[in-house]
């Protein structure tokens, strides 16, 4: 009751303020605006799971840019994953000043990396060849850094079960879109609602470990039939994609799964034999017509590597051995601080190579970036800043065998089973990373935080078992 004064005279300033804007046809929108605030400031870790389920639908709110629509952070305009980003931030921010949240929840043992990183990468910016691109570029990374910090602080209150099923569902409902749009154009990649087919073979990659996870982990049989069904929409769809890169990280994933599951899988074999059979005669004579043309003659390309990367035979090849001269060029010129943040498509414009790969004659295709995120650190922000966040990714994918192997020894295989598989997602990410350029992608952050949390349960918990 003391709180309706205020909340009513709030509102009503609300209204007021969208009635004397060029959108008053929003002032309806300020009670509903003023009630998710009110369940937000509740329940801050339910905004988190809504702005990672928004990662695969972020192009069809913002079409600002490619990297807004390939799930990295930035772009111009206004998102409804931005404002629900900057609501997030103000609440805990006001939380943490009426200490409702306890500092204890920052806890995180990638915090040293993550400083040390930063110090570099700031060192880097101040002394840029081109400062505006490169506060461009940590406006964008500064977005995936408050991710991280979101999901640290909630770590506690996020529940991960919840989270891979929000993840999967989200994934694979782009990816129906994306099978739909490519019916009509066989020969087409799918690209579900992103700008570009790798951004979306990256979301698929990340979403496959957890939806087997959801197959392995389900109570009963209709719930497993049903993530199974969504397992094989995934693999559809990233068929559909035509990504060389989505195909080898998926089946390294495969490959790791099943060393992982090796016991289950020789159960499987030896008491479901038929049904393996059954499955392997429908799934190999089908596999060819999931797969566009395009896709199938750029596998036979790879083939013809032994005698070098021909441009003719495969620009893409060619373009990504021209990023890494370019790389390694920058990197023995500036090795401690790099170029500056996100100032390589600058420097590959000033090589013959941009021309040589230009694919129309607009000055934009000049400016590519790396394609490849651990070339795009080294080379922008230099050896030490590269290998910090390098060391980032090892740690977390630590974290979580440090985890697995904790909840192995107490006989809790459920939350064994989720560190695997997050390990897994964060893996897929991690090798994605050498194909794309996305070192502020909403994931890839996310991940991080998950990891840490994973890590600090596991050792919370050794340390409650001690005398």
């Amino acid at each position: 009751m003391v709180l309706t004064l205020p909340l009513a005279l709030l509102l009503g300033l609300a209204c007021l303020l969208l009635l004397a804007s060029p959108w008053p046809y929003l002032a309806p929108l300020a009670f509903p605006a003023l009630a998710a605030l009110a369940v937000l400031y509740r329940k801050p870790v339910w905004g988190l799971l809504v702005m990672l389920a928004l990662v695969p639908f972020e192009g069809l709110f913002s079409a600002a840019d490619a990297t807004d629509a390939s799930g990295a952070s930035g772009g111009a305009g206004l998102t409804l994953s931005k404002l629900l980003g900057l609501a997030l931030v103000a609440i805990t921010t006001l939380q943490l000043l009426l200490r409702q949240l306890p500092l204890q929840r920052l806890r995180s043992n990638l915090w040293p990396l993550l400083l040390a990183f930063l110090a570099f990468y700031m060192t880097s910016l101040a002394f840029s060849s081109h400062l505006g691109l490169s506060l461009q570029h940590l406006r964008q990374l500064a977005v995936g850094l408050v991710l991280l910090t979101l999901t640290v602080l909630f770590g506690r209150d996020l529940d991960l079960p919840t989270l891979a099923r929000v993840l999967v569902l989200s994934v694979a409902s782009t990816c129906v879109i994306a099978l739909l749009s490519t019916s009509t154009q066989p020969d087409s990649r799918a690209i579900g609602l992103l700008a570009d087919a790798n951004y979306f073979a990256l979301l698929i990659s990340i979403a496959f470990p957890l939806a087997l996870l959801l197959v392995v982990r389900a109570p009963r049989w209709p719930q497993r039939l049903f993530w199974l069904a969504l397992l094989v929409l995934l693999l559809a769809a990233l068929g559909r994609t035509g990504s060389r890169s989505g195909l080898l990280v998926m089946l390294l994933t495969v490959v790791i799964a099943a060393w992982h599951y090796r016991e289950h899988l020789k159960y499987l074999v030896i008491r479901r034999l038929g049904w393996v059979i059954l499955a392997l005669a429908i799934a190999v004579p089908l596999s060819p017509a999931l797969l566009p043309d395009s896709f199938i003659q750029r596998l036979e390309v790879l083939a013809s590597l032994k005698s070098g990367v021909k441009a003719y035979a495969d620009p893409s090849l060619a373009r990504r051995s021209a990023y890494l001269l370019v790389g390694s060029q920058i990197i023995a010129e500036h090795p401690l601080l790099g170029s500056g943040p996100g100032t390589f498509p600058l420097e590959f414009a000033k090589t013959g190579y941009a021309i040589a790969f230009a694919n129309r004659p607009h000055p934009n295709d000049l400016y590519r970036e790396a394609h490849n995120t651990y070339l795009g650190m080294f080379s922008e922000v230099g050896l030490p800043g590269g290998l910090l966040f390098a060391g980032l990714l090892l740690l977390s994918l630590r974290n979580c065998q440090v985890a697995r192997r904790h909840w192995l020894r107490r006989g809790d295989p459920e939350r064994a089973a989720l560190a695997a598989h997050f390990g897994l997602s964060c893996l897929a990410l991690a090798c994605f990373l050498f194909f794309l350029s996305v070192p502020s992608h909403k994931y890839l952050w996310a991940m991080l935080g998950i990891t840490s949390f994973l890590r600090l349960q596991a050792d919370d918990d050794a340390a409650g078992e001690r005398p």
